[in-house]
């Protein structure tokens, strides 16, 4: 049996190039499955089990990353190379073939679903050196949704192919005792090859199957997405103004990085004129907060548990002010009741007022602490102790205004 040290393909066996590759991007597979494995089952209870969490997965998307890579590589390579003849034909061969283009497919599609996954959500765990220079995409909770099925849908797809792939290398060891896993092992070269030719038919075949896995991921999400629906929260305040539009959005800091999400579920009743009244004040506002109707990126469901805003024991946080101008601006002076503690809360904001629409931005920094919100996370390696609130929204003029 003769073994081939040279580097490209010929019409029997292969180069030690192309099993460079394979080899290398086996290992890289399995180490990225189990790396992700490791990642999702990995608790975050506590600031030493978050970094660990965050360790695991920042190594996962480094590898997948790296899978990418080295897979583009190796299809250049690939087309530039004859392609040896399969040691047999029929059902098996095309079978084989089919199996063949689903893992050379998977190898592209789920590292860039899982690239772009990561790229579009306000995630914790970075990818390392030298891949965080990757490009960002724009931040989008529903989308990033929806391309993490699709990641989770086709490393499924991989696995199965990977597995079968392997039942027919066994099969080859075993049964056929042929040279199938040599030659790609160390470049031996058989004594006889297939006569069957190349088809279209098992690329058709792995179309087929990734073109099904595409239509179940996206079915697996609604197309809104599964943040909270607005408009649940209920205000019992004096109202002169309707919210046309607006957001309500946090951010914080965890593994050195900014994450930003925002409330889906908020109410503002707004009593406000531009007339100081006799107590010197402009009105009041009164804001209520589903806050289980958080979505924070990949740290959505911690941000909700028992260890931060704890949604399910405290389902509402409520914001009662008094509004007075200040300055150039105006401030909302009173009281935040978060998580079954009240604060006293000033929250400077700008108001462009232009007949009966107002325009109005606001911003405020708390402190975690302040509410006893992780407190297993004793100091800022993970979790920083500031939170920014933000707050921008559009509003009109009511028709019927309170007597005031």
């Amino acid at each position: 049996m003769t073994r081939r040290t040279e580097a490209t393909n010929t019409e029997a066996t292969y180069g030690w190039v192309e099993r460079a590759f394979h080899w290398s991007i086996a290992v890289l597979i399995l180490t990225a499955l189990v790396l992700g494995k490791l990642a999702s089952d990995a608790p975050y209870a506590s600031d030493a089990e978050l970094s660990r969490k965050a360790f695991l997965f920042s190594f996962h998307k480094t590898v997948g990353v790296t899978i990418f890579l080295v897979a583009l590589a190796r299809i250049v390579w690939a087309v530039s190379q004859p392609r040896p003849k399969p040691l047999h034909g029929g059902i098996e061969g095309f079978a084989a073939a089919a199996v063949h283009w689903l893992l050379y497919g998977s190898l592209v599609l789920v590292p860039l679903l899982g690239w772009a996954h990561h790229a579009t959500s306000q995630g914790f765990a970075p990818i390392w050196w030298p891949y965080g220079v990757l490009p960002d995409l724009p931040k989008d909770p529903v989308l990033s949704e929806r391309l993490g099925i699709l990641h989770v849908i086709f490393v499924r797809v991989l696995v199965v192919s990977l597995l079968l792939h392997i039942a027919g290398t066994l099969k080859h060891i075993v049964i056929d005792r042929d040279k199938t896993f040599a030659r790609m092992w160390s470049g031996a070269e058989p004594e006889a090859l297939s006569a069957a030719r190349p088809h279209v038919l098992p690329v058709a075949v792995a179309g087929t199957v990734w073109a099904i896995a595409l239509g179940v991921g996206l079915a697996l999400t609604p197309p809104e997405g599964t943040a909270a629906p607005a408009g649940s929260t209920a205000v019992g305040g004096a109202s002169n103004w309707t919210v046309e539009e607006g957001t309500l959005s946090i951010s914080v800091t965890q593994m050195g990085s900014a994450v930003t999400g925002s409330f889906a579920d908020w109410q503002a009743a707004i009593d406000f004129d531009e007339t100081p009244l006799t107590d010197g004040t402009n009105g009041t506002v009164e804001v209520s907060v589903a806050t289980g109707s958080l979505t924070l990126g990949s740290v959505s469901t911690q941000a909700t548990s028992a260890d931060f805003l704890s949604s399910e024991a405290f389902p509402t946080a409520t914001f009662d002010a008094a509004i007075r101008a200040e300055g150039e601006g105006y401030v909302a002076d009173g009281t935040l009741d978060l998580r079954g503690v009240t604060i006293p809360l000033v929250m400077p904001f700008t108001l462009d007022l232009e007949g009966d629409r107002a325009v109005m931005a606001g911003q405020v920094m708390l402190d975690r602490r302040d509410f006893g919100m992780g407190e297993t996370y004793p100091d800022e390696s993970s979790v920083g102790f500031g939170v920014t609130v933000d707050v921008a929204l559009t509003a009109v003029r009511s028709d019927a205004v309170t007597d005031r």
